[in-house]
């Protein structure tokens, strides 16, 4: 068609009230129950302008946005009145149109009137598509409605820094989280921290969150763990002339079930995202041309600096190290010597300099390939060329240590999976849900004297090997699988199945392990190395050990009676020779004390 002829088209189809209305529901998550429903219109069928997005382009081109808005929101309201719903009916409002005095709201309270319908049946949902908004104009036209009794929503939340501004402009009573974040949310640790944090300020705008999008029993699974009360997608219900008035069975069953879905874990906190700007220690400086005994008085008077750097017009050029400048002055005339030289003369003029903005994990490179000296003497750091302070080696240890150790708490290094904290988090969770689960404890056994024989490296090897067996044998959406450190592994299971799983995973260890051995161990059953006296002994081939805890919630009810009680059945696996799984078949009672800060890795004890 051409311009002309689409706007006669779409002036027919608003003339002779052509346009059809589908109904999508809005689940109740606690509730188990539609809420309401959004109303989504369309062009007739046979219609170029059938598909929203031409129907509204259209119209936008034509100077129809308004006049389009009113007759699908008279549409709907007919529509929903007539198949006498239950719930609230969200209509959809572009910004231009809320402020048209056309929507004012006695026109809105006549056309609901029209139909039978009440205030606090209708939602307006504000669709944000507009380059420049009059914020003070909408706050009115918002405050207007609300006096008559009619609340707003915002769509797409997340979609731009608008629908942010429109939030804390309009404090409307629904804000709807934008699809894209709710797409494979249970395998995205970045989506999953997304919807907790608008979680929480819907909670301190007094706003409820409308989770879109929701295809899958997982993503609704990690949604209603998370708190999310409504939501709206395919798996709820597609748009449709006859909405469904009832959720399906596989969504009240997912509601229903106790499970606990597993959060996607976000890669470990790293020294990739630490810069040596942390490291930067003002320190005075001097020029090339200083007496070499005015530095030495300049560091009598500042006793920590381990270095002072060579500064020309804010351009260092050189470093002085303490040490290699009391070397001169400690001999016979060493003042006499060196006291008046320029201390150029003592510099390194070829020192390590580094931006204040190069990371960690670059910085401790560099100061490896320039050697011992770069590590004793530290390092100058500067900001776009100018001095701006000086860094030491073992502050950066000491920093790169530190992070590596807060790291391995949330993920194992070496093996990718959880580490300490995420596992509590996930237990807590399932205590607090009443959810019952088995935790699996996991230990290599003999892994030292295998350590001993074939190195660090191929140990890594043998540790990665069961990270992978038990990735693979487990169900990623029930079963948690964590690395506490070591060669000790746990995993929560959700699973019905966990004890063939358990068998399936000692099996396949034992499968597998013995090409990391040399042949002639492989034949002989094992190898003679030291023992833990310094003796040399024989020891077996590495073996896994199970300990297996039923986690009842009658019986568990913290986090360190669950860690201590599968610790113990570790400890019982232990003592079998060979892959075992060992299950503590007790039932804890109440009044049973336990007390233990995290899963402790307890030493092979053979």
């Amino acid at each position: 068609m051409s311009h002309e002829e689409l706007r006669q088209h779409l002036e027919h189809i608003l003339e002779n009230a052509q346009l059809m209305t589908l109904l999508q529901p809005i689940l109740d998550l606690v509730e188990g129950r539609v809420m309401g429903y959004e109303a989504l219109s369309r062009g007739p069928s046979n219609s170029p302008l059938h598909g929203p997005q031409a129907l509204f382009h259209a119209a936008a081109q034509h100077g129809l946005l308004t006049r389009l808005d009113w007759a699908c929101v008279r549409m709907a309201l007919r529509t929903f009145a007539q198949m006498n719903l239950a719930g609230r009916l969200f209509v959809n409002l572009s910004p231009g149109s809320l402020l048209d005095k056309a929507f004012a709201a006695e026109a809105l309270l006549a056309a609901l009137a029209d139909v039978g319908m009440t205030t606090n049946q209708l939602m307006i949902e504000i669709t944000e598509n507009a380059t420049a908004l009059d914020y003070g104009d909408l706050r009115q036209a918002v405050s207007q409605l609300r006096t008559a009794g009619i609340e707003v929503a915002i769509d797409d939340l997340g979609e731009g820094f608008s629908s942010l501004r429109l939030w804390s402009e309009l404090k409307p009573a629904f804000v709807k989280i934008d699809k894209h974040f709710i797409a494979d949310i249970h395998q995205d640790p970045h989506k999953v921290q997304f919807v907790r944090s608008i979680k929480l300020l819907a909670e301190g705008a007094h706003s409820c969150v409308i989770a879109e999008g929701v295809e899958t029993p997982s993503e609704l699974a990690v949604l209603k763990d998370l708190g999310i009360r409504f939501a709206q997608g395919y798996l709820i219900g597609r748009p449709s002339p006859v909405p469904v008035r009832l959720p399906s069975n596989d969504v009240v069953a997912c509601l229903q079930s106790g499970r606990v879905s597993v959060f996607p874990v976000p890669p470990g906190r790293d020294s990739m995202h630490m810069t040596a700007r942390k490291l930067v220690m003002s320190a005075p400086t001097v020029a090339s041309q200083t007496a070499s005994e005015d530095v030495l008085e300049l560091m009598m008077q500042y006793p920590e600096l381990h270095a002072v750097a060579v500064v020309n017009n804010g351009i260092p050029v050189g470093i002085i190290h303490r040490p290699a400048l009391l070397d001169r002055f400690i001999g016979l005339y060493g003042r006499e010597l060196h006291g008046k030289k320029p201390c150029s003369d003592l510099m390194d003029a070829n020192p390590l300099i580094v931006d204040k903005a190069t990371h960690m994990a670059e910085l401790s490179e560099l100061v490896v390939q320039k050697g011992k000296t770069a590590f004793t003497q530290g390092f100058i750091i500067t900001s776009e060329g100018r001095y701006l302070g000086v860094g030491s080696g073992f502050d950066l240890m000491r920093e790169v240590t530190e992070m590596q150790i807060v790291a391995a708490r949330y993920a194992n290094p070496l093996s990718g999976l959880p580490g300490n904290v995420p596992i509590q988090e996930h237990m807590e969770r399932l205590l607090t849900n009443e959810q019952t689960f088995v935790t699996a404890y996991f230990d290599l056994d003999q892994f030292k004297p295998f350590n001993d024989v074939y190195g660090f490296r191929r140990g890594d090897d043998m540790i990665q090997l069961l990270a992978r067996i038990l990735r693979e044998s487990c169900n990623a959406e029930l079963d948690f699988v964590g690395h506490i450190g070591g060669d000790d592994f746990v995993v929560l299971f959700q699973s019905l199945d966990w004890e063939v799983r358990c068998h399936g995973i000692l099996a396949r260890f034992d499968r597998e392990c013995p090409h990391l051995f040399n042949p002639e161990h492989v034949d002989a059953g094992g190898y003679h190395s030291e023992d833990r006296r310094g003796a040399m002994a024989f020891h077996p081939l590495v073996s896994l050990s199970i300990g297996a805890v039923l986690a009842n919630p009658a019986y568990f009810h913290h986090y360190q009676e669950v860690a201590r009680a599968a610790t113990e059945a570790k400890g019982m696996a232990k003592r079998i020779d060979g892959s075992n799984l060992f299950i503590d078949q007790r039932q804890t009672p109440f009044g049973r004390t336990l007390a233990i800060e995290e899963f402790e890795p307890v030493e092979d004890c053979a």
